[in-house]
């Protein structure tokens, strides 16, 4: 290859390349390169024509330049107004920039002249020629920016390094493409990158002549609709035959009037269907205005149910469906017998505390049917968007109103029980709070205007009988707590356990199974044995459950020893569920010096809590066992130091806390245990420890100390009480202050204990201890 250097004056291409046999006009602006202009068409009309990498640069220098550009010769120049110059050049040959000699006034450069390799393989090359031609063919007819006279005069090319080239210059790419093609000197090498750009462009050409295609369908499809369905209008007008839109907009009008709406409803009604015919009926927000109209239509504005007043069949209707619950009943009838007088009372906000399985959720349904109301439940278990309360507003996509006003269109009536079911589960994050939201739902003076998001309108809340249910109090904010009636819904007795089983569990348990009593009949000594060895809860859940287990079980039994029927005995209750689960705690047999039978409530109703004091040779350390909570460890300190200030009143040698290791255990080590309610079984164990007294087997005690052997009331003391009688206690020392609690109580269970009140530690000691 052969070089020839030469020094020209150079202009910097921004955004161009010129090719070898390329004839190209475009302007010059920048002062440097009009001067080099001028300098070439005073010598010999040639200059080198290179491109810029980066067209930003105003004033390049060489390494601001490609390596290779275009000797070409000057045509014409044209002078525009503005200091502009427009030039005709023609590429000549590829050169090579070897270096800058002069940047000022103008650019002159050393240039070699850089002459081309032929083909070596001929029929190669010549298969390359032809292949670039046919798809330079392809993308011509597909661009349509290129005259077919120029595939005429590629036809008079022979030279392959002339014809790739001119097609080259004829391609629409890209700066870098083009200036990779423009250093290839192989000539075979540059028609197969040629051949490849091309092949690309083409796929590309077709991709977008198909994309168009599409569009251009679609588009004349829609002309072609709007112009058939516009003659369908004129024909339906000549006809006296209305379009379908006017039907729909004639429709819902009539809706809107033959439905009772408030007067703002109703303007808002009828400004939406305005806007509906307005914006016709295939556009988008006619859809979202069909779905607002519809919400507004079926919403019950005005319709109530009306309300069942007689007191003696709505008791009927509780007392058949729940067995206990006495509070709840009582206070749906209180608000029965004020309806009835006044008619005018606003609907009450309960909410139902207490344990799973005790009937919160039933009771509601219940409450309902005996009201005649409407039943509609929405569970808040979960929730943390406020929009699930308010709904969204209409300026998003797919909005929809909140829960409430979806409960309140499937309730049919503005006065159904609405049913909040576990308020207590909910949970807030960055889209707000819903409990935030309730304030104003259960709220009685403010509910009659609730607003939602998505319809932007008040709805009337203020006859809803709101029920909530709840498994503790302590995780309900307190506004939304002061908003609401708290009605305690305590566990059930073993008693009541076995009303509840015979009346409802096991009778709703053969219906499912489709048998009848004479078919499976189970003892009461069986339920009994299932509800003290296979449950321990507050509720039923469990209780039911096992009573499903036996049923299925022995229906199997019946069919494999094809038995008709069966009684079900406490042997089959241990055949089917297997050993005993629960055992119960009893009272000693005998007094003991140190021990005390104690009172507890858990989550699954009372049980009793038997603590032990041991004293040992030592230097005064107080040792607590049982894994007792804070508060428990507190009380247990509070009795060590009222001991020990009072030890000569019980006779016990007041130095004990300098040579006596004291040592305070709670059985069942494995449950963690905490609360006051202690105090009094702690001093009453470390004074029978200290002054080596006995306690009384058959007596059990609750109540908080203080250090002044004050004696404080406490909570559960039904639970507690029936844990006791369990276990065979005869005796129960309560706080004076819980006395009023003993109504409570069952009167079976009340008529075979005593119990004694106590507002001081002396009448404990008093009643538990056994002086001799």
């Amino acid at each position: 290859m052969n070089e020839i250097k030469k020094v020209l004056p150079l202009i910097p291409l921004r955004g161009v390349t010129i090719f070898p046999y390329m004839v190209l006009h475009f302007d010059i602006g920048r002062e440097k390169s009009i001067l080099a202009l001028e300098e070439a068409m005073y010598n010999d009309q040639k200059i080198f024509l290179i491109g810029q990498k980066d067209a930003k640069v105003e004033d390049p220098e060489a390494k601001d330049l490609y390596s290779i550009g275009t000797i070409c010769s000057i045509k014409q120049k044209l002078i525009l107004p503005g200091e502009t110059v427009r030039v005709l050049v023609e590429g000549e040959e590829r050169g090579r920039l070897i270096n800058f000699v002069e940047t000022d006034p103008f650019i002159t450069a050393e240039i070699e002249s850089i002459e081309e390799s032929k083909c070596v393989e001929n029929n190669k090359c010549e298969a390359l020629v032809r292949s670039v031609k046919s798809s330079f063919d392809e993308y011509m007819k597909l661009s349509g920016n290129i005259p077919m006279e120029v595939m005429i005069s590629l036809d008079d090319l022979d030279s392959p390094d002339r014809l790739s080239d001119v097609i080259s210059s004829y391609l629409m790419l890209k700066q870098d493409t083009k200036q990779e093609l423009l250093e290839s000197f192989n000539v075979e090498e540059r028609l197969e990158k040629l051949l490849s750009i091309i092949i690309n462009e083409v796929d590309i050409l077709k991709l977008e002549k198909k994309i168009g295609n599409k569009v251009k369908n679609r588009i004349d499809k829609s002309q072609k609709d709007y112009y058939l369905r516009e003659q369908l209008k004129v024909i339906e007008e000549e006809l006296g035959e209305e379009d379908e839109d006017k039907k729909e907009i004639s429709a819902y009008k009539s809706k809107i009037n033959k439905t009772k709406l408030p007067k703002n409803v109703k303007e808002k009604a009828l400004n939406e269907l305005e806007r509906l015919r307005k914006s016709g009926s295939l556009s988008a927000e006619g859809g979202n205005i069909r779905t607002y109209l519809d919400w507004i239509i079926e919403l019950p504005w005005n319709k109530m149910t009306e309300d069942n007043l007689d007191i003696a069949a709505a008791r009927e209707i509780l007392n058949e469906q729940h067995y206990g619950l006495e509070d709840v009943k009582e206070r749906i009838i209180e608000y029965l017998a004020v309806k009835k007088m006044s008619n005018t009372i606003k609907g009450p906000i309960l909410c139902l505390v207490g344990s799973p399985g005790v009937g919160k959720t039933s009771i509601a349904k219940s409450i309902a049917q005996a009201l005649n109301r409407n039943f509609v439940r929405m569970s808040l278990g979960g929730v943390k968007d406020e929009a699930e309360i308010r709904g969204h507003r209409r300026t998003y996509v797919g909005s929809i109103p909140g829960r409430i006003i979806y409960s309140m269109k499937q309730a049919k009536s503005r006065n159904p029980l609405f049913l909040l079911d576990e308020i207590d589960k909910m949970s807030n994050d960055f889209r707000g709070d819903p409990a935030d939201a309730l304030l104003e739902v259960l709220d009685s003076e403010q509910n009659n205007t609730f607003r939602d998001h998505y319809l932007e309108l008040d709805f009337d809340l203020s006859n809803v009988l709101f029920v909530t249910t709840a498994n503790t109090l302590d995780t309900i904010p307190r506004p939304l707590l002061d908003r609401m009636e708290i009605i305690e819904v305590s566990g059930y007795t073993y008693e009541e356990k076995l009303h509840i089983a015979k009346d409802h569990l096991v009778k709703k348990q053969l219906k499912e199974h489709n048998l009848t009593e004479n078919i499976i009949n189970i003892s009461d000594a069986a339920i009994n044995f299932i509800i003290e060895g296979y449950t321990r809860e507050s509720g039923v859940r469990g209780l039911e459950r096992s009573i499903a287990a036996i049923i299925r079980k022995a229906v199997a039994e019946m069919v494999e020893n094809n038995k008709k029927s069966m009684n079900i005995s406490i042997n089959h209750v241990k055949k089917y569920l297997g050993a005993v689960k629960y055992t119960f705690d009893k009272a000693e047999k005998e007094d003991r010096v140190g021990v005390v039978m104690g009172m507890a409530w858990t989550g699954y109703g009372g049980d009793t809590l038997p603590i032990e004091v041991s004293v040992m040779p030592g230097n005064g350390k107080l040792e607590l066992t049982g894994q007792l909570g804070d508060v428990m460890k507190e009380s247990a300190k509070a009795g060590y130091s009222y001991v020990r200030a009072n030890s000569q009143k019980y006779e016990i040698n007041p130095e004990f806390y300098k040579n006596k290791d004291l040592h305070i255990h709670v059985p069942e080590g494995a449950v963690p245990k905490d609360g006051p309610s202690a105090g009094v079984t702690m001093i009453t164990a470390l004074v029978s420890a200290l002054s080596n007294t006995k306690v009384k087997h058959n007596v059990a005690m609750t109540g908080e100390i203080t250090l002044t052997g004050r004696v404080l009331p406490i909570g559960g003391l039904k639970e507690k009480t029936l844990a006791a009688y369990r276990a065979g206690i005869d005796t129960v020392i309560i706080p004076k202050d819980n006395e009023k609690d003993l109504e409570k109580i069952p009167k079976s269970i009340k008529n075979k204990l005593e119990f004694i009140t106590a507002d001081n530690i002396d009448v404990v000691l008093k009643n538990a201890l056994i002086k001799e």
